[in-house]
């Protein structure tokens, strides 16, 4: 795996080796503590509605598309079954959703907002992070598509990283 850097770390045309990088020139880097600045600026106002930011982002995707499977959401949120049931469980617990079996198909369990769940949305009056983000109007939808590309590129290469003996390896087994 290749560890992406900033210019900063990757030296010049004339220094090909990249020289000391320091935390702050890591791509990785910014974006996670960007996330973490994410989490702490939505503290103050997630607190008010007594959610966490998963919990708040399960009920942001269900506002977007109500009554969908613990699979396609959780597809969404990027999060497995195994740690995303727990928060629907104790969104569920909250009544902010519904959990029920398919009657189509029973392995599925579909997940469905409540009226209380919906009315979140009215709680929050609109109010967001893009003021706080210091981002223009045009920057910030600039950055946003940027920041999805990146993520896409990231598990697109993932998915097409070899992931087991390389198939010269296999011919001569």
């Amino acid at each position: 795996m290749k560890i992406i850097r900033t210019a900063a770390a990757e030296g010049t045309a004339s220094d090909p080796k990249p020289s000391n990088p320091k935390l702050a020139d890591f791509l990785c880097f910014a974006v996670y503590s960007a996330n973490l600045a994410f989490g702490r600026a939505y503290k103050p106002l997630l607190d008010e509605l007594g959610l966490t930011y998963t919990q708040y982002i399960a009920i942001v995707a269900l506002w977007e598309q109500d009554s969908q499977t613990v699979s396609s959401l959780g597809e969404k949120l990027f999060l497995e079954s195994n740690t995303l049931t727990p928060i629907l469980k104790k969104l569920e617990s909250m009544g902010y959703l519904r959990r029920q079996r398919d009657p189509t198909d029973e392995r599925q369990v579909l997940i469905s907002l409540t009226d209380a769940g919906r009315g979140l949305r009215e709680k929050l009056g609109g109010r967001n992070l893009v003021k706080a983000s210091g981002l223009s109007p045009e920057e910030f939808p600039k950055l946003q598509k940027a920041v999805v590309s990146l993520r896409n590129n990231l598990i697109k290469s993932k998915q097409d990283a070899p992931t087991g003996p390389s198939q010269a390896a296999k011919a001569s087994a």
